[in-house]
Formats: C-alpha cells, sequence, structure tokens
C-alpha cells in the first residue's frame, strides 16, 4: 500500500493497490451493484411530497452515474476485449473508468454542499421567483453543469492524468482513491453536532424524558408537554437547537454513529462508494437543520415555507399544536414527528 504525498499532487487523496485485477474487477461488479440496490432503496423510502430542490436532482443523478458504470463494466466483463468507434476495450478499462469515476466523486463534496446550501437559502428568504418548470430546468442544469465541471477538471489536472497513465503502464495494479474533502466535511458536521448535544445537554435529556408516543390521525406520533406558561417562543435559539437534535438523531443516529467510527478509527474508503444517496441525505438534513436555526426569529410558520426534509418531519418542531381528545390531556403539546 502506497501513499501519494501531498508534494507530488496538486489534489488530496490517497492510493491503494490491489495486485488481482480479476479479483478486483469482481469486487467492484458487486460493490457497484450493491450500492444501486442501496440508492433504489433509499429513493424509494424518502417522503414524497417535498419540493423541488437541488439535492433531490443531484441524488438522481447519481443514480444513474452509478448505474452507468455498472453497464460498462458488466459490458466489458462479458465482452472481455472488444472495440468500438475504433477504441479498444479490454479489462484494463474497468479499472480506468472506476478511477475516473472515484476522482469525479471525490471532488464533489464541497460543490454540492455548497450548492445545496445556497439552494435553501434562497428558497427559504424567496429570492427564487422562478416558475416550476423553469426551476426544474434550472436545477436540471445546474447538475449537468457541476458533473461536467468537475470531470473536466479531474481529466484535465496533470498529477492525475500522470497518474492514469502510470495506471496504463502497470496495469497489473488497480488503485482507488479516498477523498479528502469527505473526510473533512463529515469531520466538521460531528464537530458541530457535538459542541450542540454539550451546549444543550439538559434540555435534551429534559426533552426525551417527557417524550411519549401516541396515534394521532392515522400516524404514530412522539409528543412532549409544556406549559402555555413557560414562556415557550420559536424566537428561543436553544429551545429550538434541543428540538432539531432530537429530531435530527431520531432519524440518523446510526448513521452519526457511523461517522464517528469511520472518523476515529481513520478508515479509508474509496471515493466511488462514499460519494452515496444516503449519504446526501444526511448532509440534507443537516443543512436544513442548520437553516431554521439561524433563521428561527423567521420562522413564521404562516408566512413561510418552510423546506421539507425527504426522511426528517423538522416542521412539526416548530408547532404548538392543542389538541383536545388526545388521552385527556390538558395543555398544549408540541408533536415531533421523527
Amino acid at each position: 500500500m502506497t501513499a501519494l504525498s501531498p508534494e507530488n499532487c496538486s489534489f488530496q487523496y490517497q492510493l491503494h493497490q490491489t495486485d488481482h485485477p480479476l479479483d478486483v474487477n469482481s469486487l467492484l461488479y458487486l460493490i457497484i451493484l450493491g450500492k444501486i440496490l442501496l440508492n433504489i432503496l433509499t429513493l424509494g423510502m424518502r417522503r414524497k411530497n417535498t419540493y423541488q430542490n437541488f439535492m433531490e436532482y443531484f441524488c438522481i443523478s447519481l443514480a444513474l452515474v452509478d448505474l452507468l458504470l455498472l453497464v460498462n463494466i458488466s459490458i466489458i466483463s462479458y465482452f472481455t476485449d472488444f472495440i468500438l468507434l475504433g477504441i479498444r476495450f479490454t479489462k484494463y478499462h474497468i479499472c480506468l473508468f472506476t478511477q475516473i469515476i472515484s476522482f469525479t466523486y471525490g471532488f464533489l463534496h464541497y460543490p454540492v454542499f455548497l450548492i445545496a446550501c445556497i439552494d435553501y437559502c434562497l428558497n427559504f428568504f424567496k429570492t427564487n421567483k422562478l416558475s416550476s418548470k423553469c426551476q426544474k430546468l434550472f436545477y436540471f442544469f445546474i447538475v449537468i453543469l457541476i458533473w461536467i465541471s468537475v470531470l473536466v477538471y479531474v481529466l484535465g489536472d496533470p498529477a492525475i492524468y500522470q497518474s492514469l497513465k502510470a495506471q496504463n503502464v502497470y496495469s497489473y495494479q488497480c488503485p482507488f482513491y479516498v477523498s479528502i474533502q469527505s473526510y473533512w466535511l463529515s469531520f466538521s458536521m460531528m464537530l458541530i453536532l457535538l459542541v450542540a448535544l454539550i451546549t444543550s445537554w439538559s434540555e435534551v435529556i429534559t426533552l426525551i424524558q417527557a417524550i411519549r408516543i401516541t396515534s394521532y390521525k392515522n400516524e404514530t406520533i412522539l409528543y412532549f408537554p409544556f406549559s402555555s406558561h413557560s414562556g415557550y417562543t420559536v424566537n428561543s435559539k436553544k429551545i429550538l437547537l434541543s428540538k432539531l437534535i432530537v429530531c435530527f438523531l431520531g432519524t440518523w443516529l446510526p448513521f452519526v454513529l457511523l461517522q464517528v467510527v469511520i472518523i476515529l478509527f481513520k478508515v479509508q474508503i474509496p471515493a466511488y462508494i462514499e460519494m452515496n444517496i444516503p449519504w446526501l441525505y444526511f448532509v440534507n438534513s443537516f443543512l436544513i437543520a442548520a437553516i431554521y436555526w439561524f433563521n428561527c426569529h423567521k420562522l413564521y410558520l404562516r408566512e413561510i415555507t418552510l423546506p421539507k426534509d425527504p426522511f426528517v418531519n423538522w416542521k412539526c418542531c416548530f408547532i404548538p399544536l392543542t389538541i383536545n381528545n388526545l388521552e385527556q390531556i390538558e395543555k398544549p403539546i408540541s408533536i415531533i414527528i421523527c
């Protein structure tokens, strides 16, 4: 196992080599197939009533790219050695295509995070006045643009080109790449979550202890009672933070624990695996929670349409409801559905 130092490259990644191309090709096929099944499962489990946004379109595009990679691997593995449009394809190209995809995925984390954040900010403040059809076309072209831009950067980077060229010389080796972007993005998110949890620990514990489970309008809900004279307001950032943490961890706790293990033990995951739809939806929920918290003083529900999460129902964190016939509860309650 070797690693390319930052002094020898213009990008940051780690390189691992394997001396068994046939085993690697079979393993790549199984990994990509498993990832596609995970993509289908995740897209099937999401809420369907969410409005159009950049992250939704990018997740669909990622699923299509994974499918295209699997089709290429399958065709090359089946025909082994063939010529198409004057280009000879061999099993070497399976590794080559996977390397290019790995580099492309590895450089997408920061741009996707930034564009999704800008998109939610624009939607939150109603800056975007486009019609539904124009908005769909806008997201479509943005997604296409970001894919083309990153792919052109990857293919045009001299250090990456030299690495791919060296792979042609030593075709018995198949390196895979670990993106430094995903590591620092995950590390930053876990650090922010840890600070938020420590800051509002007592409120989170109190909230969890007060939570009850019941059924309301044919839906299982979690609720907690609070006093109408407790001075509860949406504008209280500390109270809101505890509710956001409970909702976020109520849905993504297993994924948070997985990220902690990856960071603590420095687990090196190839970029073509690490960039996946569950990870993107995890980042999406984190972004929505951050937008809510930073703009808690503007959360007037009758005047603003809140961003809807495919997995976490954040809206119920902010709605004080009075339900008269709910297990003889006399005080108002706030509903949280996670």
